[in-house]
């Protein structure tokens, strides 16, 4: 894996995770109490060898660079390894990145100087495990100058995804983005199944400057890999697909692209099921983060006549406390305080954020470091709800935005 470079494209706006991208970068959003997005994508590049890493960003990317730099610092410069945050510097041109190719196509002198035999393009927004090497090798066998992770999915589910026909063999004889037309290509490996690109790329990298410079003078072009580049190279490259590996050891391959709130809420409520589709507890396959340093979580109070701290079929991160209040399948965050009387249910409260007393929260995320005055009812009635400015998703889960409507930041601020 030496030769490889990978490049995480982590610089998409996120509006369908609205307001949860209102300050923040979608790849930095917490997951899963004590992670980032891009915490997945970065865990498989390390556990798969890779140790040069270019992260691409572009909206709202403070706190993601601030993740990165804390976090991942684990990477030797004398030995040539490197975890780089990279923002645009409008080198070659003066938009912003206009799309997936033209992100690369804009750091493509900092490709050449790394000259890479192999350049693997990521995404910074899904959640699985993977491990890269798979793919390497099967790129390396077919003697591939392009390949395209795939994952097989329902048919009815093609119109979300980009679709990739393989022959017996699995070379690529047809891609199309997000087909409407109820008739998708299936899958070369089930016949019931359509083949869904994850927007994993192994490209050459001669191969992928020629694709870029080309692409790059295409005034017709959307400047996207999967809508552009890739189905224009179908005939002139030795293209194949790679049927995803799934490490994480369960009945169902684990992939998700966790972009609208409904999605991201489902994918973390999956987290505190008995038997959870994702494991996060395999040190086989560990998945690392930025660590803040806070102490154990606590459970108060059990005094006599007094209600104590209790939380179930939850997951409560290190420095939260439960003080005589009551949590049930529910994802805390780092820093989380629920307070006396207080019952939270089905819910994801962000890091640093803290339930006044009497309160009542079901079906809810709350967002990181703002505090919930004491009596206050969320997830009850959506018509009150959305009448206070929260956003309501289609499956009926309350999304507090930060800094909205009757919340009250840490700095005893109230916020319009």
């Amino acid at each position: 894996m030496i030769n490889v470079l990978a490049i995480v494209l982590a610089g998409g706006a996120g509006e369908r995770l609205a307001p949860l991208t209102l300050n923040i970068a979608k790849p930095a959003v917490t997951f899963g109490g004590s992670y980032r997005i891009i915490d997945f994508t970065l865990s498989n590049s390390v556990n798969s060898g890779i140790r040069r890493i270019f992260i691409l960003t572009q909206y709202k990317a403070l706190e993601l660079t601030r993740h990165i730099r804390e976090g991942w610092s684990l990477f030797s410069g004398e030995l040539d390894e490197f975890v780089e945050v990279v923002p645009p510097m409008k080198r070659i041109h003066q938009d912003w990145y206009l799309g997936t190719a033209d992100a690369v196509y804009q750091n493509s002198e900092s490709v050449m100087l790394e000259n890479p035999e192999l350049t693997l393009i990521l995404a910074g927004d899904h959640i699985y495990k993977m491990n890269y090497q798979d793919m390497v090798t099967w790129h390396r066998r077919a003697k591939a100058e392009i390949t395209i992770a795939t994952i097989q999915t329902a048919a009815d589910q093609a119109g979300r995804f980009g679709i990739v026909e393989m022959d017996d063999h699995q070379r690529v004889i047809g891609f199309e983005e997000k087909p409407q037309h109820g008739r998708p290509a299936r899958s070369v490996f089930n016949p019931g199944m359509v083949s869904a690109s994850m927007g994993i790329y192994l490209i050459n990298t001669s191969t992928l400057l020629q694709c870029l410079m080309e692409d790059a003078v295409d005034a017709c072009s959307s400047h996207d890999f999967g809508k552009d580049v890739l189905p224009k190279w179908i005939s002139r490259a030795r293209m194949f697909g790679f049927d995803f590996r799934d490490l994480n050891r369960k009945a169902v391959r684990y992939w998700r692209d966790v972009g609208t709130l409904d999605a991201y809420y489902e994918a973390n409520m999956d987290l505190v099921a008995i038997d959870p589709e994702l494991n996060l507890y395999d040190s086989r396959w560990p998945i690392r983060t930025r660590l803040e340093q806070q102490p154990p979580a606590k459970f108060v109070f059990a005094e006599e006549n007094r209600r104590m701290g209790v939380a179930t079929d939850s997951i409560v991160s290190a420095g939260c406390i439960i003080s005589g209040g009551r949590v049930n399948r529910s994802v805390l965050s780092p820093g989380v305080r629920v307070n006396s009387f207080s019952e939270v249910e089905g819910s994801i409260l962000m890091p640093h954020c803290d339930i006044g007393r009497h309160c009542r929260i079901r079906r809810a995320i709350i967002p990181a470091r703002v505090s919930i005055p004491d009596f206050t009812i969320i997830g009850h009635d959506l018509a009150q709800d959305r009448a206070k400015g929260y956003t309501i998703t289609d499956a009926g889960v309350v999304v507090v935005p930060p800094g909205g409507v009757d919340v009250v930041d840490k700095a005893g601020i109230m916020c319009a």
